[in-house]
């Protein structure tokens, strides 16, 4: 499954290596990888940058936590047709409720493996 640019949002960075390494595992075709730490750093990140397919996003960050990353992102009409895909320790019934609601595309539980962000991808198309 071919996808163009991905970024990559969350605060840790052995966690952003953790979330790269299982989408390359999961076989998934990545133009090229781009990180941020927090949500204002993402939102700098594709204002300058643009060209983003995929945004993979943390929920608990110092900055702009990834709730209001989203509720950013989904209210802008330029941004807010990237899929994203939130990875969070938090995630729970109710709260994978509220951030589809706001617009997230696919919830995933941590820790992040290969399988579940194969699943993660495969729904996206």
């Amino acid at each position: 499954m071919p996808v163009g640019e991905i970024l990559i949002v969350d605060d840790s960075s052995t966690s952003r290596m953790i979330i790269r390494r299982c989408i390359e595992m999961a076989g998934v075709e990545v133009g090229n990888f781009r990180f941020a730490e927090n949500g204002l750093d993402a939102l700098a990140t594709l204002k300058e940058q643009g060209g983003i397919s995929v945004i993979v996003t943390d929920i608990n960050m110092p900055k702009m936590d990834g709730q209001t990353f989203i509720r950013v992102l989904k209210a802008n009409p330029q941004t807010a047709g990237i899929p994203m895909i939130v990875v969070s320790s938090i995630a729970s019934g109710d709260m994978d409720a509220e951030l589809l609601a706001l617009g997230a595309t696919v919830v995933v539980k941590k820790p992040v493996s290969p399988a579940k962000m194969a699943s993660a991808f495969g729904g996206l198309s």
